[in-house]
């Protein structure tokens, strides 16, 4: 990671809680945009929900979707304008529950635009409640003493989900410290590079803290993610077709 912010970012008086993992997913698209020369490019569609906060974190074109529907408005606004990049921001509640809909016929369809999807696995912006990539027993708003697997269900993966799907990219990085930082990077750059490519659909979903609804310091925010998150959600790349 840089030492100074791209220019792209924004520094406002109020914003994401501290110790999310949003901030980090903000600077790392950033710093991608920059290095591509496509900051002035972008089209960035975000949801109603936590990362709707973005909209005062960067200075890139960006629309507001209704909750759950940043990837069907991004495939809308690809085909408008196709010549520009265009980014789906999400989170794991949004695109695998009220949106999954959307996010698999995009993924069916292969359309030509980029998902972040970032995985704290729960509801943040409305309480910290149970999602469907909540780990078996973690006690969310929801499920106050615990999430039990045979009434809810195991953590949904999206690798499984798209494991017979012929899309462009699909990977997994974690926003909990520096090497695996870096790696989400080159994650979130390789889908750029394959979407300017006109490859397909990519989507990068990134693993991310939120001490604020898990109740934890930042700190153990981030333990978590290496202790118990990667156990059910493993990093890496599990998608990479070549344009034929």
């Amino acid at each position: 990671m840089k030492l100074k912010a791209p220019d792209t970012v924004t520094f406002t008086q109020s914003g994401f809680c501290p110790g999310c993992g949003h901030g980090l997913a903000v600077r790392i698209i950033a710093e991608v945009m920059e290095e591509m020369g496509l900051s002035e490019k972008l089209l960035a569609i975000v949801d109603v929900a936590c990362g709707s906060l973005n909209i005062d974190s960067w200075r890139f074109d960006t629309i507001m979707a209704a909750h759950g529907r940043p990837i069907a408005t991004a495939v809308g606004v690809k085909k408008v304008r196709p010549e520009n990049p265009v980014m789906a921001y999400i989170g794991d509640g949004a695109a695998y529950s009220i949106g999954m809909a959307e996010t698999m016929h995009t993924a069916i369809r292969n359309d030509n635009v980029v998902a972040i999807v970032i995985n704290n696995s729960l509801y943040g912006m409305t309480g910290g409640q149970c999602a469907p990539t909540s780990l078996p027993g973690q006690k969310t708003t929801s499920t106050p003493r615990g999430k039990d697997p045979k009434k809810c269900g195991m953590p949904f993966n999206i690798v499984d989900a798209f494991s017979g799907l012929d899309i462009a990219y699909l990977s997994r990085g974690a926003l909990s410290d520096p090497a695996n930082i870096n790696k989400s990077k080159k994650m979130v750059r390789k889908a750029f590079e394959k979407h300017m490519a006109g490859e397909g659909f990519c989507l990068v979903e990134l693993l991310s803290p939120c001490p604020t609804n898990l109740n934890m310091t930042p700190v153990k925010s981030v333990e978590r993610i290496s202790n118990e998150m990667v156990k059910y959600f493993p990093l890496g790349e599990f998608k990479d077709k070549k344009e034929e």
